[in-house]
């Protein structure tokens, strides 16, 4: 059942100042979903052949098997979990009372773009933690042109995908919020019939 948050009530000297406006529970719970997905998709793509790594075992990630479908592959990852975790932190955030509308819409919009921050730094650790394998000397090669342009095409669709994502996480959280506030509305209208 949802519990509404009484910030200030009325003849109150208790301004909204003193309460966070951030709901880092919700903000969690929707970070821990947007990695989750990413996961799920990314090793579904995987299966289907879209891989950055030689099907040869024990062979490294090489980015020499980079293409534009890969790197739209990872867009779609990218925004999809990040839909899911920005609307997971609007609708979970817990219901403000004398907020002004404007105000909810903003803060709802920002716990999408800290789901969104949350789940990008994960990401970025559970990589580092998954590459801090030993490299080969081999792979300290010097790169060519191809490598270079490569590498370039790989920054660009990761680029692409982080701006896309966090832009799609607070709409997102903004759109669940409304949800949120949408569904308070009918339960206070049944309620009071």
């Amino acid at each position: 059942m949802e519990r509404d948050v009484l910030i200030s009530g009325p003849g109150s000297q208790v301004g909204d100042e003193v309460h966070s406006a951030v709901s880092w529970a919700a903000i969690l719970a929707g970070a821990a979903a947007t990695v989750a997905l990413s996961f799920v998709l990314l090793a579904l793509a995987a299966g289907l052949g879209f891989t950055l790594a030689s099907p040869w075992p024990g062979a490294k990630p090489s980015l020499s098997t980079f293409t534009p479908l890969l790197g739209a592959g990872m867009v779609a990852v990218q925004v999809l979990s990040c839909a899911l975790g920005g609307y997971l932190a609007g609708r979970l955030r817990t219901k403000w009372l004398n907020v002004h509308s404007h105000e909810v819409f903003f803060r709802d919009t920002a716990h999408g773009l800290l789901v969104w921050a949350v789940s990008t730094l994960l990401g970025v650790v559970l990589s580092m933690v998954a590459l801090a394998a030993p490299v080969e000397q081999a792979v300290l090669v010097a790169a060519t042109a191809r490598d270079a342009n490569i590498a370039a095409q790989f920054s660009f669709f990761l680029a692409f995908g982080l701006l896309l994502s966090a832009f799609v996480a607070s709409v997102a959280g903004a759109l669940g919020g409304l949800r949120r506030d949408e569904m308070h509305a009918k339960y206070r209208a049944v309620q009071s019939v």
